[in-house]
């Protein structure tokens, strides 16, 4: 009987630590539903988020049986699959519940889901395969290039729904596999410069004397790098600089405010700093033992907004203070921790590289989603795994987790 047990349930720590984080979740949505004027979208959605949890165990079930090869094999249909999914989202994609506001479902009938989660799994495995295949390490601008295409074309499509937050994931997946595959940590910084070089590019004295250091610092570094490279480099910094103000004109205006109220909530306190202010105000409510589970008073008065998505560790810190939070924080490292060991002890680069590109999206996910709860990041939409509300999101997580542990077990 245990010999059976242990046949499917591989990894039992991990897998045990995602199925009781689920729950906990599970029960955190329905305290959100618990207020003083109740609607349909938060009362219910414990129940739906059930369902999908059971949908989602039986796909962990079956996935978890899925020879590694054939895993390998369909990273290149998923990912060309997704990408057209993607596209097709541009066109007739609309906005479900507190993301209506961006174009990143497909509705069928009563059904909705969401491509770019299956996208982000796609990208992964399609990566893992180009990166494992490869006999050289990445010691190279221009060795960087296609990896960042692979992962780069998908976000891009993201990027024109406009989803920033899941977007973001994708980077977390892109560095985390590259740093994984042994790219030398300065050459991660240097592709990631374009990002710095479209953030500082707000205030024109800045924007220059950034570029004017990163012309210097390859002007020292050039040993390490072709001259093309580091020409590259620059234009792709300038090119960054030039499509900011386009890129935020194209921004929904609810995004760019959640950018400017990050800087100071108090600029609109009724308006786009509104769901900072409230956040902070619910965490900082629950103290160390918290208000109690349902008893947030915050949530209870309707107050904290999208409590039961994006806002639910707001929920969290108001009911189950800081102890909870704390719990919550440690599981959290705790399963990512588990991650890296997995992909540690397997000798099949493939295998290594999935379990730390699944790491990559749920880390960003979790430090994104928590920071921006407290003001450490802008708020963007992006859930907590296993935790927030949403049905495509939870069931992707429980096939990355079973991907993750097939792959390590078998690898």
């Amino acid at each position: 009987m245990r010999r059976q047990f242990t046949k499917w349930l591989l990894e039992p720590p991990l897998v045990l630590a995602v199925f009781a984080l689920t729950v906990f979740g599970l029960a955190m949505i329905y305290s959100a539903g618990v207020v003083h004027i109740p609607n349909d979208v938060t009362q219910n959605a414990w129940i739906r988020q059930g369902t999908w949890f059971a949908l989602a165990m039986v796909a962990f079930i079956g996935v978890v049986r899925v020879p590694v090869r054939w895993i390998e094999w369909v990273a290149l249909p998923a990912y060309a699959f997704s990408v057209l999914l993607l596209v097709f989202t541009l066109m007739v994609g609309t906005g479900v519940g507190t993301a209506a506001g961006v174009k990143s479902f497909i509705q069928i009938g009563p059904f909705s889901f969401q491509p770019s989660e299956i996208a982000k799994i796609a990208a992964v495995l399609f990566l893992a395969r180009f990166l494992s295949q490869r006999k050289e390490p990445l010691n190279s601008v221009q060795d960087l290039v296609l990896p960042s295409f692979l992962v780069g074309l998908p976000l891009t499509l993201i990027m024109l729904q406009p989803d920033l937050g899941t977007a973001m994931a994708f980077g977390g997946i892109l560095f985390t596999m590259l740093f994984w595959s042994g790219t030398p940590v300065i050459l991660l910084l240097l592709i990631a410069s374009p990002i710095l070089g479209l953030v500082l590019s707000y205030e024109t004295v800045i924007w220059s004397g950034y570029i004017v250091a990163l012309v210097g610092f390859l002007y020292l570094f050039r040993y390490r790098l072709l001259l093309f490279e580091s020409i590259g480099v620059v234009l792709a910094n300038l090119a960054a600089g030039t499509v900011a103000q386009p890129l935020w004109n194209r921004l929904a205006t609810y995004q760019q405010n959640r950018i400017l109220v990050f800087l100071d909530p108090e600029v609109d306190p009724r308006g786009a700093g509104y769901q900072l202010i409230q956040s902070k105000v619910a965490v900082g409510s629950g103290g160390v033992m918290g208000q109690g589970f349902t008893l947030g008073p915050q949530k209870r008065y309707d107050f904290l907004p999208e409590q039961h998505t994006d806002f639910i560790f707001s929920v969290v810190g108001e009911e189950l203070g800081f102890i909870g939070t704390a719990l919550g924080i440690l599981a959290f490292c705790f399963i990512l921790g588990h991650l890296v060991q997995m992909a540690t002890r397997t000798p099949d680069p493939f295998a290594g590289l999935v379990v730390l590109g699944i790491f990559g999206a749920w880390i960003t996910h979790i430090f994104v989603n928590i920071g921006m709860t407290i003001g450490l990041v802008p708020i963007t939409g992006i859930p907590l795994p296993f935790v927030s509300y949403g049905g495509t999101f939870l069931l992707m997580c429980w096939i990355s987790l079973a991907i993750a542990v097939r792959v390590a077990h078998e690898g």
